[in-house]
């Protein structure tokens, strides 16, 4: 189906969301930011994620972030970007924080995987070819491959800013020492890393174990995906498995036989505290994550415009009373 002309909402900065700077740097990113690793593939509807992007745009979130086997299939989140941006937001390219990602498996073969020189910097080119972009704002390494060495994946990192395929460069999902050593090489070469991105929800702590703090102490920002644990922390699952729902598909990462009784007596538990706070349990769960002042901006997925409002609508509620926080810790830790 074929789309009207898109125009943005003229006033999408003023009455749009609120912006954090990325850590010592010039940049700053939304408070949320659009995800696309569910929801833009190829088995999903093109006209349905447009629709999504479109208002995600024009309430001011102007990061897009993305990775190489985004899909599925591998790929096709980046091809139906690129089909936007032809369409839609070629004229809005300066305004957008575009990010995509190489680590995880891309292509067959010992050289589709991992961290080494070629396949990061051969995954990017592609990844440029598919968004119809000559760079992208921030390129991360995806994950710690131990096999590879260190310098060698930073070295292509910092080779790939040179070559003006990336504009900064990112870190996701690396142990505090090793995040500290990473960092310290890229600083060392003149490319300092912008941002780290992880892991981080109610459910999910383990970057206050040192993640956090090594970005606080080096000027980095922090990105947290999954602030909802893939929905977990709604109340799509207090009544079982809808239909639909991310447990509920084959592909997807969340799978049934995580969604347990004592999981959804947790979630009920949450639940009642964010009625209490006249929130959504989502709402809720993106409040608890950007409350954090050490976070930059969280990450999150839609499948339908009406996700993207109530995702904004948290932003009205940060703050968290002491007995509130210790009774989320009382259900979570």
């Amino acid at each position: 189906m074929m789309q009207e002309e898109y125009r943005a909402n003229s006033k999408r900065y003023e009455e749009g969301i609120s912006f954090k700077r990325c850590g010592n740097s010039g940049i700053v990113l939304p408070r949320l930011s659009l995800g696309m690793w569910h929801n833009f593939g190829s088995v999903d509807s093109l006209h349905n994620a447009t629709k999504i992007a479109r208002h995600a745009f024009d309430n001011g979130i102007t990061h897009f972030d993305l990775a190489n086997n985004y899909g599925p299939t591998f790929g096709s989140a980046e091809e139906n970007l690129g089909r936007m941006i032809k369409r839609d937001f070629k004229p809005y390219r300066n305004e957008l924080v575009i990010s995509t990602k190489a680590g995880h498996l891309m292509w067959p073969g010992p050289y589709g995987d991992g961290g080494s020189r070629k396949y990061l910097i051969s995954s990017l080119d592609d990844s440029l070819k598919r968004m119809s972009l000559d760079y992208v704002d921030i390129f991360y390494i995806h994950r710690l491959t131990p096999e590879t060495p260190l310098e060698e994946t930073m070295q292509a990192l910092v080779d790939i800013v040179r070559q003006g395929k990336a504009l900064y460069v990112g870190i996701s999902k690396y142990p505090p020492a090793i995040l500290d050593r990473a960092i310290a090489f890229l600083k060392d070469q003149n490319v300092p890393c912008l941002v780290s991105q992880d892991k981080y929800n109610m459910m999910v702590r383990d970057v206050e174990n040192g993640v956090l703090d090594c970005c606080t102490k080096n000027g980095l920002g922090f990105v947290a995906f999954s602030p909802l644990a893939q929905g977990i922390l709604t109340n799509k699952y207090i009544n079982g498995i809808p239909k639909g729902s991310r447990a509920s598909r084959p592909e997807s990462f969340l799978k049934a036989e995580q969604v347990t009784p004592e999981l959804i007596e947790k979630i009920i538990k949450l639940n009642n505290i964010a009625n209490q706070r006249g929130q959504t349990l989502a709402q809720m769960a993106i409040s608890w994550v950007v409350r954090n002042e050490q976070v930059t901006s969280a990450i999150i997925g839609a499948s339908s415009t009406e996700q993207i409002d109530d995702n904004l609508a948290a932003l009205d509620n940060l703050n968290f009373s002491s007995e509130e926080l210790q009774l989320i810790d009382s259900i979570t830790k």
